[in-house]
């Protein structure tokens, strides 16, 4: 079924991620005194016990687990079975080829950050598999287009491979042809996001509107948000990327930014009267937006947002949890759409590491108590029926949230 534009409004949600506890407690004021502040609500999530670090370790091993079981014969993660009634508008093959990419290049990123704490008898099958998986993504990446022109989800396969090259590169310390390679890769797709940087800056996964070979539809902020902090990793393997398109994509965000850091959709919503477009709505989008625009030295983003955002994602978090598991995109409240569940609470756990290491705990016991329940009995974590993708990259983040998690 393909997407009206319409039902793309109704998309105005995209962060989707969370648990349980809708109880908090809301004083809910705008306190800035000075023009240079923003408004933040002072909203804290309910007490909780802190989990237990070895039920995190555990929940780990148990995600691991499920995706060395889950690996496909070719070393891919992820396939285009399991339909039902209304699936995600995917033309293939592009659109499947680009979900396989995005699923894999994750599922990749987990194994290696959860290898050194692995059970050591796990550890020669969790090295198997990363080294499956890359040779499939050195097969493949170089084969990564836009399906149609209007279905670009390959955006996602080119930012999150980027992400998998650079941990790639790192794994690979001592081969240098090895490590070359990977930064070889890591720039040809850098190189191919630059060609789908829209027209007016920034990027998104449709353009319905030109269909020309340079996208001219509206970029989403999330989306932009993803691809600048896979750009801004491959810089510190020397992965080069026009500044001119960053400056670009960086002032698209900047132009859905709320002056309460919430974030719309996408930039058609920009004057939206915020029907959909409300802080419920952005929870998941805030946290990537937020760490996109911190790791580009944009000064207003303070530790002071972060956490003000992080509390919001915790104390709010049953709006999201709503959308969880809903098999129809964005028919829950605010427009929240399932699959972007376990993708905003991942991109907290990043923020909570741009906060000094003593103020880390608290958020990352409140992120670790929200996922813990919401393991399946078989290892795996998902949040909405996307072909048989959603057990993949759902564990995958969840695994590497919790990994964030983990006091030192």
């Amino acid at each position: 079924m393909r997407l009206s534009r319409p039902l793309l409004v109704a998309v105005v949600c995209a962060s989707s991620f969370g648990a349980q506890t809708l109880a908090a407690t809301d004083t809910n004021t705008a306190t800035a005194t000075k023009q240079s502040k923003a408004p933040l609500a002072h909203v804290k999530p309910a007490p909780i016990t802190p989990p237990e670090p070895a039920a995190i370790n555990d929940a780990i091993q148990r995600g691991v687990k499920f995706l060395l079981a889950d690996q496909r014969p070719d070393g891919s993660w992820g396939s285009p079975e399991k339909t039902k009634g209304l699936n995600i508008y995917a033309p293939p093959p592009g659109a499947h080829d680009a979900f396989r990419t995005a699923v894999t290049s994750l599922v990749v990123m987990a194994l290696i950050e959860a290898e050194p704490q692995v059970a050591e008898s796990t550890r020669p099958a969790v090295a198997k598999a990363i080294d499956r998986g890359a040779a499939w993504l050195d097969k493949h990446l170089s084969e990564l287009r836009r399906a149609t022109p209007d279905a670009l989800y390959n955006v996602w396969g080119h930012a999150y491979s980027i992400e998998a090259l650079v941990k790639l590169r790192a794994r690979a310390a001592g081969n240098v042809d090895l490590q070359k390679k990977w930064k070889d890769h890591a720039q040809a797709q850098a190189d191919l996001l630059a060609r789908y940087s829209y027209v007016g800056g920034g990027w998104s996964y449709y353009d319905m509107m030109s269909g020309s070979q340079t996208p001219g539809d509206a970029a989403f902020s999330f989306c932009t948000a993803a691809v600048l902090i896979a750009l801004k990793q491959a810089e510190s393997i020397e992965v080069t990327f026009p500044e001119r398109l960053t400056k670009k994509a960086i002032a698209s965000i900047l132009r859905q930014r709320r002056p309460d850091f919430s974030y719309n959709y996408g930039e058609y919503t920009r004057l939206d009267p915020r029907y959909h477009e409300r802080p419920g709505g952005s929870l998941g989008r805030s946290q990537a937006c937020n760490l996109a625009l911190r790791l580009y030295g944009d000064e207003k983003i303070t530790d002071e947002v972060l956490k003000s955002w992080l509390d919001r994602l915790y104390a709010r978090n049953g709006w999201l949890s709503m959308g969880r598991k809903r098999p129809v995109p964005h028919e829950s409240y605010f427009g929240v759409a399932g699959y972007y569940y376990y993708y905003g609470h991942w991109y907290a756990a990043r923020c909570i590491q741009q906060l000094p290491e003593n103020e880390r705990p608290y958020f990352q016991d409140h992120l670790a108590h929200i996922l813990l329940p919401l393991q399946e009995r078989d290892g795996s974590w998902w949040d909405y029926p996307f072909y048989n993708y959603h057990q993949q990259y759902g564990t995958a983040m969840a695994v590497m949230t919790l990994l964030g998690c983990q006091h030192p």
